[in-house]
């Protein structure tokens, strides 16, 4: 049996789903639903059980495991509780690689993309811990994120022990179905596409940096898809451990981006452009890009998906019909 930590989110239910069209169901799902709808993205699937997080550590017990994916996380970037944070970020991090390292069994976590701050640092894929502390986080969850990528490298540093196969996985912007319980975290291709597909002009922020015009702001967006089979080729790959950045390694811009939308849409691209809100421009990130060099010497080969291709199959498959979910 294999446990997926936030199985029911965004690229938690992704797996999921991948998984069950391999034929696989003995997956246990360990998430909270809340009342956002959370639980359709499981509503086509098969699973063996579902675990609160108030009895996971009871779940736990006793228990073999193939393998935890290590999902779950209060992924806001707005979030400010920092107890709750570091609660569910860290501290349920460090509880499961322990049991992992007890149990001799294969973890794979999510890090992410918000751990590198304003790029100032560069996105390398180093993760030495001496390059993992020139990093500096723009907000609580990259904070959360970082200390335990910190926690994790300093184990190996001092050669502790630790898991047979442990893997740290940075995500940078990733979109794709089943994000619509996510609000305003939800990628702009979720957010804008019904009012680009009722004609409306959609709305993106102007630059507040000299030199670059608006809707040039940058990211690495990386598909779904692509991010899921990063991790079953990991799974599936035990003898590789560490961290890695997961992204397409070509930034592009939030302009690019609305235009694959309403190229995808048939309709020419229909953009205004709006003042920042103050309060968030001395943390906002104007440009992601990974560098993958690190996953691809471990061996993973596979190409990642063009933006333009992976907006036209998220529109046309999902977005733009009735039943929107994987």
């Amino acid at each position: 049996m294999l446990l997926v930590t936030g199985g029911a989110g965004f690229i938690g239910s992704n797996l999921v789903a991948s998984l069950n069209e391999a034929g696989r169901a003995d997956i246990a799902v360990n998430d909270m639903l809340g009342s956002d709808g959370k639980w359709r993205n499981l509503a086509g699937r098969q699973i063996a059980d579902f675990v609160p997080p108030a009895r996971l550590t009871g779940w736990l017990e006793g228990r073999k495991l193939e393998a935890v994916i290590h999902l779950g996380a209060i992924s806001s970037t707005t979030a400010t509780d920092g107890d709750a944070i570091m609660e569910n970020n860290f501290r349920l991090s460090l509880s499961l690689l322990d049991w992992c390292t007890a149990t001799a069994t294969p973890f794979i976590y999510a890090s992410s993309a918000a751990t590198y701050g304003d790029g100032e640092q560069g996105y390398s894929d180093d993760w030495s811990n001496g390059a993992l502390k020139r990093l500096k986080p723009m907000n609580l969850y990259g904070f959360s994120k970082h200390l335990f990528d910190l926690a994790v490298a300093e184990r190996v540093r001092r050669k502790q022990k630790m898991p047979p196969q442990w893997v740290g996985l940075k995500f940078f912007n990733v979109f794709g179905p089943n994000e619509y319980h996510k609000g305003e975290m939800m990628s702009l291709v979720a957010k804008r596409f019904d009012d680009a597909k009722a004609g409306k002009t959609v709305r993106l922020f102007k630059s507040h940096r000299p030199g670059l015009a608006d809707g040039e702001q940058s990211r690495d967006f990386i598909y779904v898809d692509d991010t899921v089979a990063v991790v079953r080729w990991l799974m599936d790959t035990p003898a590789v451990s560490g961290i890695f950045n997961v992204g397409t390694g070509q930034a592009r811009s939030f302009r690019d981006l609305m235009a694959a939308m309403f190229a995808a849409l048939g309709r020419q691209p229909a953009i205004d452009y709006v003042d920042m809100p103050a309060a968030i421009r001395d943390s906002y990130q104007y440009f992601t890009q990974a560098e993958t060099a690190n996953l691809r010497r471990a061996g993973y080969n596979v190409n990642f998906t063009p933006l333009e291709a992976a907006v036209k199959h998220y529109v046309n498959d999902y977005l733009g019909r009735a039943d929107r979910y994987r």
